[in-house]
């Protein structure tokens, strides 16, 4: 069907192109015809309607353009993400691509992935076992490489990927310390590692941000820390989501550090070389202090950041300077510990109801007439 019609606001005319297929699908156009008079544009419409249908529905363009293969356009998604991503995401959609994404979909054209293709993909992978939170990072891994086919001009349009809805996700009690259980794991900390502890604990700093972490970045008499890399391995990077960010110390952790001031070298945690450590040299250190402190929970180092975070929400510290703090990019991330904070909402409301002072508004009394 076509419909021609004056463009809003504009000169000219413009042609409205409907199509279904022979096989079911839809196709619409909106296009501006060359011409100038009503009939022509009509004309105009319906051989090029006349062509789109003479080519399948794809538009004369695409009809000549050779469509790749998802296999056949992964070097040029991989080589455009290694200019662009951290290696940390480079290694994760290698992974992606190999395991899973070029086993069912390498030798499909990118134009025959649909959503028929993608909801198939989705149904086989929850029968495999996978959680719903996996299965949606291989959607977004191929949603990138979609959406990088059509803007390098090698597909007309990306399909709609659909990733599955997911609750909000908490971070659950196993997963962090508490204050009491906190404390008890710093006591038990072995003397070598009781900095490292310390930092993580207080700072919520990554483990690639404290193996990366120099002196210069640490101000002792402010009492602060600038995050400006990340280790991953053995390669040093900015720190995920490519920003710095300053994080405050407390009284206790520069206490701490100033104890542990080295001549080493220029990394805060290294070895008497000065060679700096490694993930492998730190993987088992907290496992190994929660079994010292006699505690039922074995966190990992990324527990400590949770504790850090969990410790704050439940201090009253809003969500938006705790997504500051942990560097987050997006406040859902941050939502995590919002569970944790349920007091302190409750408190502010009581506010509500206390004198005008106490709510920061001094009311006059009224003078008799």
């Amino acid at each position: 069907m076509v419909k021609v019609r004056q463009r809003k606001g504009r000169k000219g005319w413009q042609v409205d192109i409907l199509l279904r297929l022979p096989d079911g699908t839809r196709l619409r156009e909106r296009v501006k015809p060359p011409v100038s008079t009503y009939s022509a544009a009509l004309r105009w419409g319906q051989q090029r309607e006349a062509a789109l249908l003479g080519q399948g529905g794809r538009r004369p363009e695409a009809a000549a353009r050779e469509v790749p293969t998802l296999g056949g356009f992964v070097e040029q998604f991989m080589a455009y993400s290694k200019t662009n991503n951290k290696p940390s995401t480079v290694h994760a959609k290698e992974w992606l691509l190999r395991v899973h994404l070029i086993p069912a979909f390498g030798a499909m054209r990118l134009d025959a992935i649909g959503p028929e293709e993608l909801e198939r993909y989705k149904a086989a992978k929850l029968d495999e076992g996978y959680e719903k939170k996996s299965i949606n990072n291989h959607l977004t891994a191929l949603r990138k490489l979609l959406n990088l086919a059509v803007e390098w001009n090698k597909l007309d349009r990306a399909p709609k990927v659909r990733a599955f809805k997911l609750g909000r996700n908490t971070v659950e009690e196993d997963e962090y310390l508490t204050f009491e259980e906190s404390e008890r794991f710093l006591r038990a900390a072995a003397p070598e590692w009781k900095t490292l502890l310390v930092l993580a604990i207080r700072t919520g700093l990554r483990s690639g941000e404290l193996l990366a972490l120099k002196w210069q970045d640490i101000d002792l008499v402010v009492g602060q820390v600038v995050v400006r890399r990340t280790l991953w391995r053995d390669q040093e990077g900015p720190p995920k989501g490519g920003r710095t960010r300053p994080v405050p110390l407390s009284d206790e952790t520069v206490a701490t550090l100033k104890a542990h001031r080295h001549l080493c070298g220029p990394y805060v945690f290294c070895d008497e070389a000065g060679t700096r450590l490694t993930h492998s040299i730190i993987k088992d250190v907290v496992p190994a202090t929660c079994r010292r402190a006699g505690l039922a929970k074995r966190i990992t180092t990324h527990g400590l950041r949770h504790t850090f975070a969990s410790h704050l929400a439940m201090r009253g510290v809003s969500l938006k300077t705790i997504q500051e703090l942990l560097g987050h990019e997006s406040i859902e991330m941050t939502l995590r510990y919002a569970h944790l904070t349920p007091d302190v909402r409750r408190g502010a409301v009581q506010l509500l109801d206390g004198p005008a002072e106490v709510r920061g508004t001094s009311v006059a009394p009224s003078t008799p007439s």
